[in-house]
């Protein structure tokens, strides 16, 4: 099998957990020429007019907004995030899935970690016990309550998201009523309360796509920061090849793939697969053995 680059947002950095409940380090640390800093809002971020490219300021450059610790670069510079309450005016910026595509790996992971923070931060600014307007402790890392001492924890939603195959090898792909003709992806949903990933796995694909799963195996995952999700990607194996046929709400369309004829489809353009941004893409070429032609329209 080619080898394939990992799925967007997954390079790992280090956090400096250490140090988020240490005050006098935050503060130094802020303090320090050396230490860089993201301004972002909602999920667009500050870049630099020419490149278009992230911008990291100085501390002593950033606007007023919340801070949170993202962690420590390989320099050893700690890096942090504004959230600026008066959006990105100071400057253009860019949205996180138009980053993505062109920043490299590191940097896409120090992206998503300072987008999903702050959103999770601006939807999250009040005690859910008692009303009371929470504050920003351990460097971001959480919100505590001045009134109840209540910690609260940023918000991750887990989703699957499966490469469903036959006895024949072929893959399961579905198309959304909302998407244009021909666009095709793996299926997905979200996992629910007092559900494992696996559980969630054969239930959404028998709901959509009236498909029985006998075995799953996760094989990676991803952080989705759109707003608040982990991508648990899974490949499933069903008995047989039974027909398959779509909900007709969250699918319209479901059918089985060889690699021939996935690839031919692809080919004349009769079916787009899903852009290099999202694990479904990932699970695709997984199967497939190779790249397959990007139309570069950048959809997940």
């Amino acid at each position: 099998m080619t080898s394939l680059p990992a799925p967007a947002f997954g390079d790992p950095h280090d956090r400096a957990v250490d140090h988020r409940h240490d005050d006098a380090w935050l503060r130094a640390a802020w303090l320090d020429p050396t230490t860089r800093t993201l301004v972002v809002s909602g999920s667009d971020v500050l870049v630099e007019p020419t490149s278009r490219q992230p911008l990291w300021l100085a501390t002593g450059e950033a606007p007023a907004g919340e801070r949170y610790l993202l962690g420590v670069d390989d320099t050893g510079r700690a890096c942090f995030a504004v959230r600026s309450a008066d959006g990105v005016a100071r400057g253009p910026s860019e949205g996180l899935r138009a980053l993505a595509a062109t920043v490299s790996g590191p940097e896409s992971g120090w992206l998503c970690h300072a987008v999903a923070l702050a959103q999770w931060h601006a939807t999250h600014t009040h005690c859910p016990r008692c009303g009371t307007r929470t504050e920003p402790s351990s460097g971001g890392a959480e919100r505590r309550c001045p009134s109840d001492g209540s910690a609260h924890f940023p918000r991750v939603d887990p989703a699957m998201i499966v490469l469903v195959t036959d006895d024949h090898d072929r893959a399961l792909l579905g198309r959304q009523g909302s998407w244009q003709v021909g666009r095709f992806s793996t299926l997905a949903g979200f996992v629910e309360p007092g559900e494992s990933a696996e559980q969630a796995v054969r239930r959404e694909v028998l709901e959509e796509a009236s498909v029985v799963v006998d075995t799953v195996h996760l094989v990676a995952s991803q952080p989705w920061p759109f707003p608040s999700s982990l991508m648990l990607g899974a490949e499933a194996r069903v008995l047989g090849s039974p027909e398959p046929a779509p909900d007709g709400d969250e699918l319209v369309e479901v059918r089985w793939f060889s690699r021939v004829e996935l690839s031919a489809a692809v080919e004349r353009g009769e079916v787009l697969v899903p852009g290099r941004l999202s694990i479904s893409r990932w699970l695709i070429e997984r199967w497939f053995g190779t790249g397959l032609p990007d139309d570069g329209a950048g959809w997940r």
